[in-house]
């Protein structure tokens, strides 16, 4: 319970324009988000929360239809096959006009298959992929935090007729890949898994997504840990 409020806390008294460098806003550091829809619906609150110290921009479909990318163009990141061709288009065009990356990908990755069993990326292959990110966004000198994958309710979201099914144990194992791979490449990482997982039993709004009360402390806890690791240059336990 103490990570959970020391997270709550960081995001409410620091990432909220608390950190003492108000700095003029050209020379703010530039966010700029990939990520799942997750991402899109405490993007709103994490940009309010980084108001005065940072500026947030993410994905959008408009980007990925001006780099040809393939449909649906909803500023989704999807799984990390799409993101590292994302990655590769924007490279290819010029880089991503930012300072930090905060980027996560494993919810679509995880997607599988009800009568085969096979994942829309198997482990191996997201293993990979992220390998490939990880250096792609080195190369385009970016600062790249990595977001844990959040928890997924697999009692509501496994009924019969669904196009595809998630588990909550390919969750923890594909978590569990990007750490080591974050670990061994020296990329922090915002455990939002793990932070979302302690909010309490009514923590979704259908199998995998949140409601506003939750993303608003996903973008605090975010926002906190931004902001401690902008002053610090560490990372809070």
């Amino acid at each position: 319970m103490r990570t959970l409020l020391r997270g709550v806390a960081l995001g409410l008294l620091l990432g909220v324009g608390a950190v003492g460098v108000q700095a003029n806003e050209a020379s703010l550091p530039r966010l700029y988000v990939i990520g799942d829809s997750i991402s899109m619906q405490y993007g709103p609150y994490l940009e309010q929360n980084l108001a005065g110290t940072m500026h947030y921009a993410r994905k959008t479909g408009e980007e990925e239809a001006a780099l040809d990318q393939p449909a649906p163009h909803n500023g989704n990141g999807g799984d990390s096959a799409r993101v590292l061709a994302f990655l590769q288009a924007k490279a290819a065009a010029g880089g991503i006009d930012a300072d930090v990356l905060l980027l996560n990908c494993g919810l679509h990755d995880i997607k599988t298959d009800p009568d085969t069993g096979s994942k829309q990326v198997p482990l191996a292959a997201y293993r990979d992929n992220l390998e490939a990110i990880v250096a792609l966004v080195a190369r385009l000198d970016l600062e790249l935090i990595w977001v844990r994958t959040t928890p997924c309710d697999e009692r509501v979201h496994n009924k019969p007729g669904k196009s595809f099914f998630r588990f909550a144990a390919d969750a923890v194992a594909y978590n569990d890949a990007a750490d080591a791979i974050m670990a061994a490449k020296g990329v922090p990482s915002i455990d939002l898994h793990g932070f979302t997982s302690r909010l309490g039993d009514d923590l979704y709004k259908d199998h995998v997504h949140f409601p506003p009360a939750i993303c608003e402390k996903q973008a605090a806890y975010i926002a906190g840990y931004l902001a401690h690791w902008r002053q610090s240059g560490q990372t809070p336990e």
